[in-house]
């Protein structure tokens, strides 16, 4: 018997092509790092969870896979110019007009793609070896704080034009915003804001309200950032010298 190979319309077959080179190029080099720092510590908490004599909640699922998730989309979003620095092909997305911010915007929602699927397999992990879990809900709620560090971390990436520099930026945020967490509790403009933990006392109601606001001002915060990233890559001589 012979082999049948599928054969491919010419835009099908280049946009296969385009989508695998830029995955190499977002998810190369160090990403393998992030990924196993992600699993490791996911794995790690996880065993702990199993043999805790504490009770495993929704919500401590929930806080568990949030650095993870961090990690995840830290790296992509974090040190794409400096990986296409590397590649040697910063050049090239500058010297072709407009070509740049769909080559950015294709690799954000990639990277965003690729990490709900990472997310959502551990969240299915979790509901398996620990508790009961709304997979999808939670999945996407996980998704708001994702979404705003990592286009946080593409803006500053544009600013910075440094991986590194812009790591640690992003960094620093992150424990500024998570030592504000006391403070904030459960008010909507706490980023770490728990969807699956009640505070005692509130109507449900009035829990659903702040939960909404929340999604909804963070989304607009990553969206400015995420746009205010891509404008900046317009000043083509800030990158290329």
């Amino acid at each position: 018997m012979t082999k049948t190979s599928i054969i491919y319309p010419p835009k099908l077959k280049l946009l296969i092509k385009f989508i695998r080179y830029n995955l190499k190029i977002v998810f190369g080099n160090k990403f393998v790092y992030f990924l196993g720092a992600a699993l490791i510590f996911y794995l790690l908490i996880t065993s702990i969870s199993l043999f805790a004599a504490d009770t495993v909640s929704v919500h401590g699922v929930y806080f568990q896979l949030m650095f993870p998730a961090f990690l995840l989309i830290f790296f992509p979003t974090t040190y794409g110019i400096q990986n296409d620095e590397d590649a040697r092909i910063l050049e090239i997305l500058f010297g072709i007009p407009n070509y740049r911010y769909k080559i950015w915007l294709v690799r954000l929602l990639m990277s965003f793609f690729m990490v709900f699927w990472f997310i959502f397999l551990m969240t299915n992990l979790s509901g398996i070896l620990l508790i009961n879990v709304p997979v999808f809900e939670m999945t996407m709620r996980l998704m708001v704080p994702v979404g705003l560090f990592g286009m946080l971390g593409f803006f500053f990436s544009t600013v910075v034009k440094n991986g590194n520099g812009t790591a640690v930026i992003v960094v620093i945020i992150g424990l500024v915003v998570w030592l504000l967490t006391e403070f904030l509790e459960a008010s909507a403009w706490n980023v770490f804001l728990n969807p699956f933990d009640i505070p005692s006392g509130m109507s449900e109601t009035v829990w659903v309200s702040i939960v909404k606001k929340h999604i909804r001002t963070w989304l607009i915060v990553a969206s400015v950032a995420g746009l205010w990233g891509l404008l900046n890559l317009q000043r083509r001589e800030r990158f290329i010298k």
